[in-house]
């Protein structure tokens, strides 16, 4: 007596490539599971949501199909790379003297004073020589002069009441004699 077979199917001709098909369909599924496992690892950085995406595609071929509509776009290589190309570029840019106003992004050359376009007060003049100043700098690197330290201002001394002389003093009170 044959076995009973898969779905009924008692012809074995018919039944070898249902057999077939089923194995083809389970070998797929374990492959897009191993791949949603292996594109996850070059996409996210989280191991939980990893091994959140990786669980989501053992329901076969829907948490596959639900992962790539909703897994990062990039790769973290990739992502990596261009953050480094920008602050290569930035290097690069503060190299050549290109400086931005802090308030209104307008181009402004390494030593003005004042944005030409918004008038706001960019770095403060040196009290010797009259050169920009970085507001980090301790000393002028231009005159040497030393920076934050206010000239002294001459001490006033503080009046005192004037002593009065000793005969006033006795001219004021009344004698008693």
């Amino acid at each position: 007596m044959l076995p009973y077979a898969i779905f009924g199917i008692h012809n074995s001709a018919i039944n070898l490539a249902v057999e077939l098909v089923v194995l083809f369909l389970v070998v797929i599924w374990l492959a897009m599971v191993y791949w949603t496992y292996a594109d996850a690892r070059r996409r996210i950085a989280d191991p939980l949501l990893i091994g959140c995406a990786t669980a989501a595609s053992l329901f076969p071929f829907v948490g596959t199909i639900v992962y790539m509509i909703v897994r990062p776009p990039e790769y973290l290589d990739d992502v990596r790379e261009r953050e480094l190309e920008m602050q290569a570029a930035e290097a690069r840019l503060a190299e050549l003297g290109y400086h931005l106003c802090p308030h209104c992004d307008y181009e402004v050359e390494k030593d003005f004073l004042r944005c030409p376009n918004c008038m706001r007060k960019l770095k403060d003049p040196c009290q010797s020589c009259g050169r920009p100043l970085d507001p980090t700098w301790k000393v002028c690197p231009f005159c040497e002069t030393e920076i934050g330290v206010a000239a002294p201002a001459p001490r006033r001394q503080r009046r005192r009441p004037r002593e009065a002389a000793p005969s006033e003093t006795a001219a004021e009170q009344p004698s008693t004699t």
